[in-house]
């Protein structure tokens, strides 16, 4: 039974699986902001939040940890000095989801997952009526 289960499968095998979303937390840290899609994205941040709670509490056993659920040592690296102290005073809620909108060939719902620090990502809009009228007034002059 499934009782209390909400990983998503992804219709992947378990290492498959497994190394899916290693990948996906190894780059969030090194390139603090990755453009995924949703489900991927909700199951990444879980992991991510789980393994920065974990390097919060500093220590050689903590380090270890990390390193056995990261990839690259440059990773558990960015994430002991730079990313856990950027997280200082806060219980949790360490990334955020910014949705794009669906993507051209399949219509799957993209969006990026980044860190909270980081400044928030604004999907592409087009200009607004309010921001051509400088443009007009320069132009006239």
């Amino acid at each position: 039974m499934r009782h209390q289960r909400v990983q998503k499968k992804f219709g992947r095998s378990m290492e498959h699986r497994k190394a899916l979303m290693k990948s996906l937390v190894t780059n969030l840290i090194l390139a603090e902001s990755i453009k995924t899609t949703l489900p991927k994205a909700k199951q990444a941040r879980k992991d991510a939040e789980r393994i920065v709670t974990v390097a919060r509490k500093g220590g050689l056993a903590a380090r270890r940890l990390a390193a056995s659920r990261l990839q690259q040592p440059k990773a558990v690296k960015k994430l002991f000095d730079k990313i856990v102290p950027q997280m200082e005073g806060r219980n949790g809620g360490y990334t955020r989801i910014v949705k794009l909108g669906t993507r051209k060939g399949d219509g799957a719902d993209m969006c990026i997952l980044q860190w909270v620090t980081a400044p928030e990502a604004a999907a592409p809009a087009a200009e607004t009526p309010a921001a051509e009228a400088p443009k007009a007034e320069e132009a006239a002059k």
